[in-house]
């Protein structure tokens, strides 16, 4: 049985992996997610994390595709006890921002194409600027008071903005923030390790991390920017090919040769081997991908390997 990780304050245990939503509806058809989702759950794994917006950028979808392939697999399997569920509000442009409005609206939109009377972790997907701290925070409150949202997160939310809504939730006395969701990978380390880490240890926040693979740039499937020049991927992973990146693959390359693991399998038991870390975030398409990412769980770093890592990911 997967070992569980408490999810910061929530009263929320989940498995150190968290299926991430963003494929549903999008590059795995209906039949497809449902098996994904099934082998998920048969590896003993429990969290999966959607998003209002998803996949509303791909030819002919709307928004909402996601949460609907999930609902209708809620449904037709009946295991809704079994998995926690988390969405996110305030990046689509049909549910923009995070007014109370907007989150009292959109909260009710999403459960109805979940299939669910509530969900574990409800995020505000972006931070808006333009509603103040206090109107939003309370509309969560709300919403937890309610039990339709059992616990909050904040997704993209810098150190600064964060620790001023954790400010305003207690001189409200209302529901805070307790999970995050930022970007934190082997190459994409300063801002979460120095503004972010310290306050979610500080505050016992729980940690689920997107880009666990550096939009598959960690994943050692690309060797040089020439196979992905001009398409698609060129914008995504362009950034990386430089000479930190190429000396984090070196190395991915040398912890990968010594235990027999996959470069994307090392990548993710780096992650899992954070102590703030709660769980990364990791999407596939195919149960074989699916497989190979559940396989980190396996993989015990030695101190020389995470050094190793550490250091290249440094310079």
């Amino acid at each position: 049985m997967v070992h569980q990780r408490n999810l910061g304050s929530t009263g929320i245990a989940i498995a150190p992996l968290v299926f991430g939503g963003n494929v549903f509806g999008w590059t795995a058809d209906t039949a497809r997610s449902f098996e994904l989702l099934d082998r998920f759950v048969e590896k003993g794994l429990n969290f999966i994390d959607s998003a209002d917006v998803y996949s509303a950028w791909a030819p002919g979808n709307k928004g909402g595709e996601s949460e609907e392939v999930i609902g209708q697999w809620l449904k037709s399997r009946g295991c809704r006890e079994r998995v926690v569920i988390s969405t996110k509000v305030g990046m689509w442009e049909a549910r923009k921002g995070l007014s109370a409005r907007n989150i009292e609206q959109a909260v009710d939109e999403s459960l109805r194409r979940l299939n669910t009377d509530y969900i574990d972790v409800y995020f505000a997907h972006i931070d808006d600027e333009n509603t103040s701290l206090e109107e939003s925070l309370t509309a969560f409150d709300r919403l937890v008071s309610s039990g339709k949202v059992r616990a909050l997160g904040a997704s993209n939310y810098g150190a600064v903005r964060l620790a001023q809504a954790l400010q305003v939730a207690g001189e409200k006395q209302v529901s805070p923030y307790q999970v995050i969701q930022p970007l934190y990978n082997l190459y994409d380390r300063k801002e979460y390790e120095q503004t972010l880490e310290p306050l979610a240890e500080r505050n016992n926040l729980g940690v689920i991390v997107y880009f666990a693979l550096a939009s598959g740039f960690l994943s050692g499937k690309y060797k040089d920017i020439d196979q992905i020049r001009n398409t698609p991927r060129e914008r995504m992973l362009g950034k990386y090919f430089n000479p930190r990146g190429m000396s984090i693959l070196d190395a991915l390359q040398t912890v990968a040769k010594e235990t027999g693991a996959s470069p994307a399998q090392i990548s993710l038991a780096w992650l899992l081997h954070k102590q703030s870390v709660t769980a990364p975030i990791v999407s596939a398409t195919s149960t074989v991908q699916l497989d190979e990412l559940i396989g980190s769980f396996d993989i015990k770093l030695t101190e020389s390997s995470m050094k190793l890592l550490d250091q290249a990911s440094d310079s």
